[in-house]
């Protein structure tokens, strides 16, 4: 299995994969230039170049190393058998033109290597057919007029061949770059991708806590609600009915509010309910009415705060007083503090004990939803038992 794993790798530099419609352009190109070549004539050894340039000019993209190699061959053939220069020989710039353009770093040299030592023993294989008795060109006794002519054709033969390479290679150089254009495409699409994916599953993390607030409230206050209007139905009706009512409206909001929500997770637009500071007071009737009972203050000048800060504020302050009515002591009142800062807001909600209940309220969405959201306003936020009571402290940059 090793030893036919390394013949297979072994061949990967030595032939390229096309397609079979390639395959055949370039056989067909080949065979016709060696039928048309073969028409004019041409004796049984240029029968051999002939047959060796088409061979190398159908496997010059197939493999590249491959046609090089025999395009060798039938040039050394050539030379010994000292033939004349042939048409065939044209073969030579398809050649070098594939070594660059699909050769390996080490075929693009030699191919350059050919190119140049390819000029220099062509023109002066011509000149030495002449000199040997073959009048191939025009033998001139002034020695500066063969000097003159070698240098236009050696520097004619450098620049055909050495042009053939180098297109090969400002090809392969532009395929490469637009291959490269289009990974970078392909990988600025995929991170847009990967980034609008990021963001709806941030949106629907949002939309998750605002359920969780809306409807933990929610039910909290009608739970109250209920239990009260239960309990006061015999001796004060009008309690009943006021319970009733608060336990309608509060239904409503929450049904109007998991609406908006539901909206937002299945389409991914429109704007969830977005409370602000203004809505506080409200949400603190609502509580009190539920029979929590609440006392809140300020201290200092306080200061704009950016419409995601607020909805930080309101967010805690609400999962804060719906944690006090459900694990809360309803004898001990639930103290709201703002304390406006220079620079900072620092709220403080603090709430009693329930005698023989839980240091702390259950580890769900709530106090993991009110620090992330404090977190994502720019502050931070701790909750924990002090003494008898249960402090929510939070600090929001406001400068």
């Amino acid at each position: 299995m090793t030893t036919r794993a390394s013949q297979t790798s072994s061949l990967k530099p030595m032939f390229r994969q096309l397609k079979p419609y390639q395959l055949a352009v370039d056989v067909s190109i080949a065979s016709v230039c060696f039928l048309l070549r073969i028409a004019i004539g041409a004796d049984y050894l240029l029968l051999i170049v002939v047959l060796l340039m088409a061979l190398a000019l159908a496997l010059r993209r197939v493999s590249p190393p491959l046609a090089l190699g025999i395009l060798w061959i039938g040039v050394i053939f050539q030379l010994t058998m000292q033939l004349q220069p042939d048409i065939s020989n044209a073969a030579v710039i398809p050649v070098l033109f594939v070594t660059s353009r699909y050769g390996s770093p080490t075929l693009r040299w030699l191919g350059l290597a050919s190119a140049i030592a390819g000029a220099f023993l062509a023109v002066g294989y011509v000149y030495l057919l002449s000199y040997s008795g073959n009048a191939y060109i025009y033998r001139s006794p002034d020695t500066a007029t063969v000097i003159f002519a070698f240098s236009i054709g050696l520097a004619s033969a450098l620049a055909l061949f050495t042009i053939s390479w180098t297109i090969g290679l400002l090809v392969r150089t532009w395929a490469l770059a637009r291959e490269s254009r289009e990974a970078q495409s392909r990988a600025e699409r995929e991170q847009a991708l990967a980034e609008r994916e990021v963001g709806i599953e941030q949106e629907r993390t949002r939309i998750a806590r605002d359920m969780h607030d809306v409807v933990a409230h929610s039910l909290a206050v009608v739970i109250a609600q209920a239990d009260g209007a239960r309990y006061a139905r015999a001796q004060d009706p009008d309690a009943a009915d006021a319970a009733l009512t608060t336990i309608s409206t509060t239904a409503r909001e929450a049904l109007a509010d998991v609406r908006l929500l539901l909206g937002q997770l299945r389409h991914s637009q429109g704007e969830g309910p977005q409370p602000v500071l203004a809505d506080l007071d409200r949400l603190l009737d609502q509580m009190r009415a539920a029979g929590l009972a609440i006392a809140r203050h300020e201290t200092g000048s306080p200061h704009p705060l950016a419409t995601g800060q607020q909805l930080a504020v309101y967010r805690i302050v609400q999962e804060s007083l719906t944690n006090a009515l459900r694990h809360g002591s309803s004898e001990t009142p639930v103290t709201i503090d703002f304390e406006w800062q220079p620079e900072n807001l620092v709220l403080r909600i603090a709430n009693g004990l329930a005698t023989g209940g839980s240091k702390e309220p259950g580890r769900g969405h709530g106090l993991d939803g009110m620090r992330e959201r404090a977190i994502l306003a720019g502050g931070t936020l701790t909750a924990a038992p002090h003494g008898d009571r249960f402090v929510v402290t939070a600090s929001l940059v406001t400068a």
